[in-house]
């Protein structure tokens, strides 16, 4: 344990706790607990990873998510999670859901998802996209492993294979995510689907520049949250954008290559490339 952490301060576990139950604000939530809101904020996210505000909101959204699961109508499962509006949850909550409220309800049935394969350097590539964007690149050897894990991923949308990514939205994505995995420059518009302290993760992820790696410890303690080593290395596992977001970046304390959901092979070929195009990038490690 870190000699120097902070300890832990029961008020935080309590003020969780009425979030957990009531839609508080932080100055309301401080007064509750009997701390400043500074304080609070500082050391609720020093605690818990996340702010109390982005800690309220994931349980708003959670609420929305039982109401549709539990086949409530859409606007009486916005309000029942504490949503003032219906526009609310689309500002706040479609993003995260990956999808429109309905087709959540319906575990994605009446989603449109389209889905090629590529051949690349790393072997094979799915890219599946929604009308937003790239939903998913997925890497592996067999394509039906590939296919059944989309599936997997949505498993009652309505799945559509484009062969060589004939499609006038599809296709000009395919070719970005090649590139990319082929080490080219171009970008590619990604929706990144997960809870707020996920999406902090992917997008520091997507800050280190190619040719420079950094531990979880490193991830970490540049989120602000020195002890949350652990929680980044779970988020970096539920990436589901190969390359896209970045996770091969990161590697152990020790320099050596930790996990990856694609391979370890493919992680080192990443890393590999990306150190011969960009030689004096300076590689960080613990």
């Amino acid at each position: 344990m870190d000699k120097h952490a902070p300890a832990a301060d029961p008020r935080l576990d309590q003020a969780r706790r009425l979030l957990d139950d009531a839609d508080l604000g932080l100055a309301e939530l401080a007064r509750a607990v009997g701390l400043s809101a500074t304080y609070l904020q500082r050391r609720f996210r020093q605690q818990f990873g996340i702010s109390p505000a982005q800690y309220r909101a994931q349980r708003r959204l959670a609420g929305l998510k039982q109401g549709l699961r539990a086949g409530h109508d859409v606007t009486r499962a916005l309000y029942d999670a504490g949503y003032g509006s219906p526009s609310r949850v689309y500002e706040n909550g479609a993003a995260r859901l990956g999808m429109a409220p309905q087709a959540y309800r319906r575990g994605g049935d009446g989603l449109e998802i389209r889905w090629s394969l590529v051949d690349t350097a790393l072997g094979q590539a799915l890219v599946a996209v929604t009308e937003r964007g790239v939903c998913a690149v997925l890497l592996g050897d067999d394509a039906q492993a590939l296919a059944a894990d989309l599936q997997a991923e949505f498993p009652r949308a309505t799945l559509q294979r484009v062969d060589a990514g004939r499609d006038d939205f599809l296709a000009p994505r395919v070719r970005a995510v090649a590139d990319a995995l082929a080490q080219a420059q171009g970008s590619v518009p990604v929706e990144l689907v997960g809870t707020a302290f996920q999406q902090r993760v992917w997008e520091a992820l997507m800050r280190i520049p190619a040719g420079e790696t950094r531990s979880y410890a490193e991830l970490a303690a540049s989120l602000g949250m020195p002890r949350a080593a652990r929680a980044v290395a779970r988020a970096c596992a539920s990436n589901r954008v190969a390359v896209l977001v970045p996770c091969h970046r990161i590697i152990r304390g020790d320099g050596s290559l930790g996990g990856y959901r694609w391979g370890l092979p493919r992680k080192q070929a990443l890393l590999d490339a990306e150190t011969r195009q960009h030689p004096s990038a300076r590689r960080k490690q613990a």
